[in-house]
């Protein structure tokens, strides 16, 4: 089978040839996005945080999660989307990245979605909403299309390294 270098990328963001994945599927604003599914520990509903000085706007804070002390970063503000409203749907994705707990706010999540590499198209190559190097590729499942997310490579980039100094 031949594929392009652009899908070769994709599939090697994957890390395999021919086989599927499974990715959460969650909503910021009008989209809906995934990540995967291996990278998530647990779901919970939002709950008030212990605000953190000086942290950027989209770091809301840090929670207690049994005794772990955990980021909860916002993800409608991180990328834009304007003003987050925090309702009994709202949600955060707990996630474990590299030995380390981080929380993610979510508008909600639907469900998981099983994704064989040909349903992954690379990403486009234009402006969107956050950069490009965060995104794994476009998948698509019947009619609906997710963005799917590289979360190790988001919550790892630069500027979300402000998160290792809140957690230590």
């Amino acid at each position: 089978m031949l594929q392009s270098s652009t899908n070769n990328k994709a599939a090697s963001a994957l890390g395999q040839d021919g086989a599927s994945r499974e990715f959460l599927a969650f909503t910021l604003g009008q989209e809906e996005y995934g990540i995967d599914i291996l990278k998530v520990q647990e779901i919970r509903g939002y709950e008030p945080v212990t605000r953190i000085a000086n942290a950027p706007e989209f770091i809301k804070g840090v929670v207690n999660l049994r005794g772990i002390i955990v980021p909860i970063v916002d993800m409608r503000i991180k990328f834009n989307l304007g003003t987050p409203v925090y309702d009994q749907l709202t949600v955060v994705i707990i996630l474990n990245i590299a030995g380390r707990v981080v929380g993610m706010v979510v508008d909600t999540v639907s469900d998981v979605i099983t994704l064989r590499d040909e349903q992954i198209k690379p990403p486009p190559e234009m402006g969107a909403a956050f950069s490009t190097d965060y995104l794994v590729g476009l998948g698509t499942h019947d009619d609906r299309m997710l963005i799917l997310i590289d979360i190790d490579k988001l919550m790892s980039s630069s500027e979300m390294g402000l998160i290792d100094s809140v957690a230590a």
